[in-house]
């Protein structure tokens, strides 16, 4: 067997492909006008026809929100990100935090209340911890990476 992508469902695919092709830059990979399936393979689903492929299960609620489950993206300019993301109704769960491991992140939820967390890549952390004047074995204490990924990033600095 293997894995092949997360599908997420969606009320509003105008909506939500705005969310991700608009405003996060996603790109679409396969377009099925119900199903929209992203490179990076991640899918977005019509609530409508997604309930019909489960019909015979009609004891089964589609919930929103269930703080579950999340999705993962990277971006190398959170600030910017974030300030586009205040231009939109999209609702934070926090704006840009330092998680304990040193990187940067900010969590929303899309218009479907699906969490969306955005962080900066662990080689940016590296990058910055190192230009702010830590030793490559504090680094790997404060963030866990192994310390010859650590060596590779502070090497290309």
């Amino acid at each position: 067997m293997k894995f092949i992508c997360p599908l997420i469902v969606v009320k509003d695919m105008k909506r939500a492909r705005h969310f991700y092709e608009g405003i996060l830059g996603q790109i679409v990979k396969y377009d099925f006008e119900e199903n929209v399936t992203f490179e990076g393979d991640f899918a977005i689903h019509l609530e409508n026809h997604f309930k019909g492929l489960i019909n015979e299960f009609e004891d089964k609620v589609i919930r929103h929100k269930g703080n579950n489950f999340e999705l993962y993206f990277e971006s190398e300019d959170l600030l910017e990100l974030e300030l586009k993301l205040m231009n939109t109704e999209i609702e934070f769960i926090h704006k840009i935090k330092e998680q304990p491991w040193g990187q940067r992140v900010i969590r929303v939820y899309d218009y479907d209340g699906h969490i969306v967390e955005i962080g900066e890549s662990m080689e940016t952390v590296i990058r910055r911890y190192f230009k702010n004047g830590k030793t490559e074995e504090e680094i790997v204490k404060k963030t866990s990476m192994p310390i010859e990924f650590v060596k590779d990033i502070v090497k290309g600095i």
